[in-house]
């Protein structure tokens, strides 16, 4: 009976991992969990009727056997030592149970613009950490964490419990956010989602908050087998989708620069006083040895790409069928909204009658890559502006101004870089 339980999750596993361009080793479906335990007599009773039998106890499943230890690989960047250690000390501060971490930003990896500057004497200062929790259950987690850390929350979120922090949370890409928070010497902002809900943005791109965050360079604190493999998925899905919108030649750079955008375009604050007009230049100027190393192995595994490491230039195949090979293969959300764009039928071609010849005439249109970047920042913007408004509510009016304030002055210094 166990065993008939547990194909259905290993064959999904299976299902999922043909959306990556890693190869894996199949894994071993003969091992099965040990035996639950024998139930134990109900002692003797002389009620009339008896009573009622306790149903058996619900053993949880593992949701994820455990990956080979060289899967996904690509995804654990390095880090110094120092950083490392600062980082892997801040997540064990806290109590409650974290499924995931991650650490990305300016205050893991170098970008333009955003140095470390010396303060006093030798001091260095950095810029404030940022960093994503996985949990399993939200009002829990955050119960635990008001309990042990209430500074983090403004006053009204304390007042009125977990049970509100949670319910604000699933609003929009579903993430609270904590702000300006002194843990260890230094300042961090970190945000608190569901495995569900982050494994769901990964494989289907709905909000593209959280998947777009992962799309660039971080550094992994807590790992878990079920995030890694749809991460996996999620990083070859912005390959696909960035090569649907460059030409047959391009430069490293150009492919690391439009799939850093996929989060950006649509987002109100770029098109506002509040963030860095070059901040997508500045991410990939910084950090091309960190892209090289999340995404070579995921380019040069797809059929029709060449990467000329040496001279930093990839080729593509430009024919419909190579580019139909990536966009059937698009997150669901995306593909939905590409075909509702075009469309049932194109040039003559149905999808019911001719599936194949519907793809490829719709892979060889010269308006798909302006379409797939429409629809990208359409998926973008709602979420993206809603998640801004959440701040309000989770730092409170006094860290919102702060956190404005702050982004406004890089705008301001991103403009001024740009103009000159």
């Amino acid at each position: 009976m166990l065993a008939t339980r547990i194909r259905p999750v290993h064959i999904q596993c299976i299902r999922l991992r043909t959306l990556a361009t890693e190869s894996v080793h199949s894994l071993d479906s003969d091992k099965q969990p040990p035996p639950p335990p024998a139930k134990p007599q109900s002692p003797p009773t002389r009620l009339n009727p008896r009573p009622r039998p306790r149903s058996a106890p619900q053993y949880a499943q593992q949701v994820l056997p455990n990956l080979p230890s060289t899967f996904g690989r690509n995804q654990l960047l390095p880090v110094s030592n120092t950083t490392r250690a600062l980082l892997e000390d801040i997540v064990a501060q806290f109590d409650a149970p974290i499924r995931y971490a991650f650490a990305y930003g300016s205050g893991v990896f170098e970008q333009d613009g955003y140095s470390r500057q010396k303060e006093g004497a030798g001091s260095e200062t950095r810029p404030m950490l940022d960093f994503m929790f996985a949990v399993t259950h939200p009002d829990h987690w955050h119960s635990i964490n008001m309990h042990q850390n209430p500074s983090h929350y403004p006053l009204h979120s304390r007042l009125l419990g977990s049970s509100y922090v949670s319910r604000v949370e699933r609003i929009g890409p579903g993430v609270w956010f904590n702000a300006y928070v002194p843990v260890n010497g230094v300042t961090i902002k970190y945000g608190v989602t569901t495995v569900d809900n982050l494994c769901s943005d990964l494989l289907n791109w709905h909000t593209l908050y959280l998947a777009g965050r992962m799309h660039k360079p971080l550094r992994i604190i807590k790992d878990d087998a079920r995030v890694r493999l749809t991460q996996q998925v999620n990083l070859t899905s912005a390959v696909r989708a960035a090569l649907l919108t460059l030409p047959p030649a391009f430069s490293e750079n150009e492919l690391f620069e439009r799939i850093t955008s996929i989060s950006y375009a649509g987002d109100p604050r770029m098109y506002l006083p509040a963030e860095n007009r070059n901040k997508v230049a500045n991410i990939v100027r910084s950090q091309g040895s960190q892209f090289r190393e999340l995404y070579y192995r995921l380019v040069v595994g797809l059929p029709g790409v060449h990467w000329r490491v040496g001279e930093g230039m990839l080729e593509q195949d430009p024919s419909g069928h190579a580019r139909a090979a990536h966009l059937k293969k698009l997150p669901k959300n995306l593909l939905d909204r590409v075909k509702q764009s075009y469309g049932t039928q194109l040039g003559g071609y149905s999808i019911e009658s001719d599936e194949s010849a519907y793809w490829v005439r719709l892979a060889g249109d010269d308006q798909l890559p302006k379409v797939v970047s429409q629809e990208l920042a359409n998926i973008v913007r709602y979420p993206a502006t809603v998640q801004s408004f959440k701040g309000l509510l989770s730092a409170g009016v006094g860290k919102s101004i702060r956190y404005s304030a702050a982004k406004i002055a890089k705008w301001r210094k991103g403009s001024g870089a740009g103009s000159s």
